[in-house]
């Protein structure tokens, strides 16, 4: 299941030995509702070796700034807390399960 990302706890999140992928999204945006079901079976694959959040964008907005989020859906990448990789609009799921692994 993925986390709920938000402004409060992003720290804590990206802060693990795992790699984590955060999804930033808004209700609104027809790309990111067609990657949401994506998104959801990754982190079902991805449970105990990656964290998947999403952050949305419209209740957050400290976050998506600091990583100058200009379109979503853009999916960050990060590895022990730093940001190594971002994919940007709705993406097959191999493309994404490639970044994923190659965090491994």
């Amino acid at each position: 299941m993925e986390k709920i990302v938000t402004d409060a706890n992003f720290k804590e999140i990206i802060n693990t030995d795992k790699p984590v992928m955060i999804d930033f999204w808004a209700t609104w945006c027809g790309p990111c509702r067609m990657l949401a079901p994506t998104v959801e079976a990754l982190a079902e694959e991805y449970e105990g070796k990656a964290v998947i959040g999403k952050c949305n964008v419209d209740e957050n907005s400290e976050v998506p700034v600091q990583f100058g989020i200009m379109s979503i859906p853009t999916l960050l990448f990060f590895k022990n807390g730093e940001l190594v990789d971002r994919l940007v609009g709705n993406m097959p799921k191999a493309n994404i399960a490639q970044k994923l692994d190659s965090l491994l």
